[in-house]
């Protein structure tokens, strides 16, 4: 016969009562990560009105730093704008029109939208299978707010700290051109590439900046008013001919280059670096995406908001 004294009975119970705390903080984190609902990250809706031009969204864009927009029409919200939407008129105009005859409507889109229940995980899955950067959030089917790829970004930081590595989600190819290269060839690649931010390089092939869709609308905005274009391509003569478009060839996207208007500061994270670490660089930077650098300090990737909500979708 086994005898057990009480000693041996308090250490039992201790153990018990230990492991069931344990279990319980368990079960309290992994409902920490389940329960996550749009609610919790939606913002207001920022707005701008359906009769608005394009120099109006170019100049929300620039001063609020802000990607899209939804769109109002008789103060009830009807559709969104976007950046990329926003890029692809530049690049695709040919005509003679200035910025503020041209409205608003044209890059206007039909707004998707969740119920503000939804988990994180399911507005991931929408934004990949839909290839949208924000989603219409609805509450008895109003809408009340906007959810967009920098929320799934903050929920990601703060959900999933010391869980992945910027490794596992990172991009390992980066979309690059030479700093010569002209705007317009630029803005191409980027909508072809489904991207906002590029990589430029020397004839070194050593990267010596970056260059974003505000830096274009930046451009867009100081240029798109004048009636011709300056080309001072050639070093022996400057010719100057009428405007058609604006970061289009027969605009002024063919006789600027990408060193006039890039960034020489590459924001960059580590191949080893925490995710979560990595997301709060790209929150506190307000950037879309970040170099990734392996450990001899050379660029091996990009890691972006997209990447950040592939790893939600896949984090369920």
């Amino acid at each position: 016969m086994m005898y057990i004294n009480h000693c041996d009975l308090l250490f039992l119970d201790g153990s018990f009562s230990f492991m069931i705390i344990v279990f319980y903080f368990f079960i309290i984190s992994q409902i920490f990560h389940i329960m996550k609902h749009v609610l919790d990250y939606k913002n207001e809706p920022i707005t701008i009105k359906y009769e608005s031009s394009i120099a109006d969204v170019l100049k929300k864009i620039i001063d609020e730093k802000m990607s899209r927009f939804l769109v109002t029409k008789n103060d009830k919200i009807t559709g969104i704008v976007t950046e990329k939407d926003l890029g692809f008129l530049l690049l695709s105009e040919d005509t003679k029109r200035k910025l503020d005859e041209i409205p608003l409507s044209v890059i206007t889109k039909t707004v998707i939208s969740v119920d503000e229940f939804a988990s994180m995980h399911e507005c991931a899955e929408t934004m990949l299978t839909k290839s949208i950067g924000s989603l219409a959030v609805e509450s008895k089917k109003e809408i009340t707010g906007i959810l967009t790829k920098t929320d799934l970004v903050n929920y990601f930081s703060k959900t999933y700290s010391e869980e992945k590595m910027v490794g596992e989600y990172m991009s390992p190819y980066y979309a690059w051109l030479y700093f010569d290269t002209p705007i317009y060839k630029v803005v191409r690649k980027m909508i072809d590439e489904k991207i906002s931010r590029l990589i430029l390089r020397d004839r070194d092939e050593v990267p010596v900046g970056i260059i974003t869709f505000r830096d274009l609308f930046e451009l867009a905005l100081k240029q798109g008013n004048y009636d011709e274009v300056l080309d001072n391509t050639d070093p022996a003569i400057s010719v100057i001919f009428p405007r058609k478009g604006f970061i289009s060839e027969s605009g002024f996207g063919g006789s600027i280059k990408a060193d006039a208007i890039m960034s020489k500061n590459i924001v960059s994270v580590n191949y080893d670096d925490d995710l979560a670490k990595a997301c709060k660089v790209l929150l506190e930077k307000n950037i879309n995406g970040a170099a990734v650098l392996s450990k001899h300090g050379g660029i091996v990737g990009i890691i972006s908001k997209t990447d950040i909500v592939k790893a939600v979708a896949f984090l369920k």
